[in-house]
């Protein structure tokens, strides 16, 4: 259960933008017609949009030419496992479904094989239920640690939001046609990085013309015929849930974790670990997280997708680098490893 409740913290390797990865076919064709929309515009209507209540669907994929890692390995501790599960979202599919009542209350369920994960949040009560072993974790919060902080890098929703936030002022804005996610009709807003240093070459976002609810996002790499990473809903319901899907009772033979939420500052997450801190602004920041107590260096599956670089072991794609260092710091960003070498 340790690992299983990590997964759905901010992984303190892999760089907020490229958290997530729901892929979902979308399509222009036969689009409904919406009022015309400057690229501004729609970025207002996006940013600008309230709370919604929902029920939707999602799959996942990511073509970034890593092998798919398991969802568990064996004898990996809290460190290790923090870093291997953010690659494991990243090159692993998922299916789920995510559903929102009030701006407290939310509940994700992740489908993987024959087991599922529940993560259910009701105002201060947060659970983790993972039927594959039974085992469950139950935390009680004083609030301030909403149901969106939980709710993980895995929808929609969240990945625009760290998109918008690393965008500058220098980043092309434009509105390619409109595109029908989920049988809904969205705005298809792009923006374009301008500067050099950044592996993304452009982020895709389609925009609800009604609500302005991200419905997907693509993130396809500079010079990259198609994208890395999509995330999108493939069913939608914007009607709000039964509130009964967010009281939550374990099964009476569950082995049951009580989590206590540390003490924090502004540099602690809610389970009370160091947040990764960023350096640069935009397209180029790297996240960097503190060493901890296991040697990275050492971990097989880390060996296998790592090669050995001036000052660590790196791991390179075309839109996330990785640099674990010889004293243990992980940097991560959607930058050349230069950037985070320089960084270190």
């Amino acid at each position: 259960m340790a690992r299983t409740w990590t997964r759905w913290l901010p992984a303190a390797a892999v760089p907020l933008v490229v958290a997530g990865s729901i892929a979902v076919a979308s399509t222009s064709a036969g689009a409904d017609e919406l009022p015309e929309r400057s690229p501004e515009d729609v970025l207002t209507l996006l940013a600008g949009h309230e709370h919604q209540p929902l029920s939707g669907e999602f799959s996942q994929t990511s073509d970034l030419g890593l092998p798919s890692l398991p969802a568990d390995l064996p004898g990996a501790d809290g460190d290790t496992a923090a870093v291997l599960d953010g690659l494991e979202l990243l090159t692993s599919d998922h299916t789920g479904r995510v559903f929102l009542g009030e701006q407290d209350q939310a509940r994700l369920q992740l489908v993987d094989g024959f087991g599922e994960q529940n993560l259910i949040v009701n105002g201060s009560e947060t659970w983790l239920y993972d039927s594959t072993d039974g085992t469950a974790a139950h935390a009680t919060t004083s609030g301030g640690d909403g149901a969106e902080q939980h709710s993980g890098a895995l929808t929609p929703e969240q990945l625009s939001e760290q998109v918008v936030a690393a965008a500058d002022p220098s980043t092309e804005l434009s509105v390619r046609e409109n595109v029908q996610v989920a049988g809904r009709t969205a705005y298809d807003l792009v923006l374009t990085p301008r500067t050099q240093d950044t592996l993304v070459g452009e982020v895709s976002i389609a925009v609800d013309g009604e609500t302005g609810l991200p419905l997907q996002v693509s993130i396809t790499a500079r010079g990259a015929d198609g994208p890395a990473i999509e995330v999108g809903y493939t069913d939608l319901d914007l009607s709000a849930p039964d509130p009964d899907l967010f009281d939550f009772t374990p099964p009476a033979d569950a082995t049951v974790e009580e989590i206590t939420p540390q003490a924090r500052d502004g540099d602690q997450d809610p389970s009370g670990q160091t947040r990764p801190q960023a350096s640069g602004t935009g397209w180029e920041t790297v996240l960097a997280a503190p060493a901890g107590t296991a040697d990275l260096s050492q971990v097989p599956v880390l060996t296998q997708l790592t090669s050995a670089v001036d000052g660590g072991r790196a791991l390179s794609t075309d839109l996330l680098t990785v640099l674990i260092t010889d004293d243990g710091r992980v940097l991560a960003g959607a930058v050349p490893l230069e950037r985070l070498q320089a960084v270190a």
